[in-house]
């Protein structure tokens, strides 16, 4: 695999914003949406657990409901595509046992082989559970897949717009995971910008690398 040149790189993250207004009557091609669910699929999390799924909403009815429990704001109606990152509550020694059962369904492990590995997750994922940090924790892996989704976006030219102003419970109702083993953390519209947003050709405000990168 060639690498991408750092020109492409810098470009496609200094292109990218949150977007504000999308153009509703721009859809995102399959191939390229497809390449952007792998971005989600492929994205790295601690042990390779994954404790997440991934609702992609493009049903104008779903979103019409979405949009009054996200602050109203008009890119979830607008956009293409609308992620919503939910978190796999409860990640227990079953689900450890689920993703090594995929482990070695895919390298053709064996269980004697995964023994001690396994010994260490299940004990990692006890010892968060008994301390009531184990959704913490696997709340924040869903943010790596959401930096890495972004991040895939822009190298593709797609615009998205992260948001955390949206009603986690009500997304719950809407979406039908009341009451299950998932919950919705943060949601992500995925589109083409509009010509008359604004912020589109504003200046990114970054401080300086000198005050942000330290190098020890």
């Amino acid at each position: 695999m060639s690498p991408v040149p750092t020109t492409q790189l810098t470009s496609a993250l200094d292109w990218r914003y949150a977007t504000k207004q999308f153009d509703p009557a721009k859809k995102i091609p399959g191939d390229t949406w497809a390449a952007l669910e792998h971005a989600l699929v492929s994205a790295p999390s601690s042990f390779g657990l994954q404790p997440w799924k991934f609702f992609v909403v493009t049903n104008p009815e779903v979103k019409a409901k979405l949009r009054p429990v996200s602050w109203n704001q008009p890119q979830v109606t607008d956009c293409s595509h609308h992620v919503v990152f939910a978190v796999r509550k409860g990640v227990n020694e079953a689900h450890v046992d689920r993703f090594l059962a995929r482990q070695m369904a895919l390298r053709g492990d064996t269980p004697e082989s995964l023994a001690g590995y396994r010994g260490m997750m299940v004990g990692f994922v006890n010892n968060l559970s008994a301390s009531g940090q184990i959704d913490t924790w696997a709340t924040k892996q869903i943010y790596v897949a959401l930096g890495q989704f972004m991040a895939a976006a822009a190298l593709l030219g797609v615009d998205a717009c992260p948001m955390e102003g949206i009603n986690p419970a009500a997304y719950d109702d809407i979406l039908g995971l009341t009451g299950t083993e998932f919950a919705s953390v943060v949601a992500c519209s995925a589109g083409y910008r509009a010509a008359t947003d604004k912020y589109a050709t504003a200046k990114k405000v970054r401080f300086p690398v000198s005050d942000v990168v330290a190098h020890v």
